[in-house]
């Protein structure tokens, strides 16, 4: 669905990526995380057209995204971290960005939106950020676009409407489409995922499906001192280590998405040993 080669990208005299090569195909939901700064949205931008490269082929859904085609633009949607809302009611918005989205559906937006507890009959401008992000959540979903980028999707929802944001996200993906979700708050999208691209300074750091990394790694809890020093990385609190080991017995186990993350930036080159 969408392949990266060899893509370059400066902002003046910043490099954000250089001769970065990326496979994303349908069926998934993608977790990109990363620190702030990092080059996830500059990624999702460059997917979705916003962005130019300066050297590199991007090709999605058979597109070249930079050329901005009417049946390109049809089939992706990107919501943005950063909202710039026009100062209408959500209704007369929703049915105006409709009319670019052949697959929307009018009452699937209503079902999502009864689900977030949204007020469809007020302004957007009188709309808090949390709420507004809802809308966008709501229409993103609505379209039924094959590639849907998301943005830190999650910022400005409280606890509850984040717990919907993972139960809606959880049956949008069919074998059809492809969802990338880019994040730096981990915790968020634990149980949602099933695939993990860690990406900093522009590099991708590690790349594997949540069943790799269960069958790879052991994730638990340990008094052990001898099992803490054998761990790939490990963390001390007072239930005792979490500890991150090889699976070498192949025990079924959930990862943890912020161990993982802090372990890769720590020790990926010794993680990404033990996947290959």
């Amino acid at each position: 669905m969408v392949t990266i080669r060899d893509l370059h990208f400066a902002y003046r005299r910043r490099m954000v990526f250089s001769g970065l090569s990326l496979d994303l195909t349908p069926g998934h939901i993608y977790g990109l995380l990363g620190r702030n700064g990092t080059g996830k949205s500059t990624l999702l931008r460059s997917i979705g057209g916003f962005l130019f490269p300066r050297q590199g082929d991007i090709d999605v859904l058979g597109y070249t995204p930079g050329k901005r085609q009417p049946d390109f633009l049809q089939r992706i949607f990107l919501l943005p971290e950063e909202l710039f809302l026009p100062p209408l009611p959500v209704r007369r918005w929703v049915r105006v960005q409709a009319a670019f989205y052949p697959r929307f559906s009018q009452e699937q937006f209503n079902k999502l939106a009864a689900g977030f507890s949204l007020p469809l009959d007020g302004r957007l401008d009188e709309m808090s950020y949390g709420q507004q992000k809802k809308v966008l959540i709501c229409f993103a979903l609505a379209t039924n676009a094959d590639l849907l980028l998301m943005d830190e999707p999650t910022n400005g929802l409280d606890i509850v409407s984040k717990s919907q944001f993972r139960k809606v996200m959880a049956g949008a993906v069919d074998a059809n489409n492809c969802i990338v979700i880019s994040t730096h708050q981990v915790k968020d999208l634990e149980n949602l995922i099933d695939r993990v691209t860690i990406i900093d300074e522009g590099r991708i750091l590690f790349d594997q499906t949540i069943d790799a990394i269960s069958r790879t790694l052991l994730f638990r809890l340990s008094y052990d001192p001898k099992e803490a020093a054998a761990a790939i990385y490990s963390e001390s609190s007072f239930r005792g280590n979490a500890l991150i080991l090889p699976n070498s017995t192949g025990e079924e186990n959930a990862p943890d998405l912020e161990m993982l993350y802090k372990a890769v930036m720590l020790r990926g080159e010794q993680l990404n040993l033990l996947f290959k």
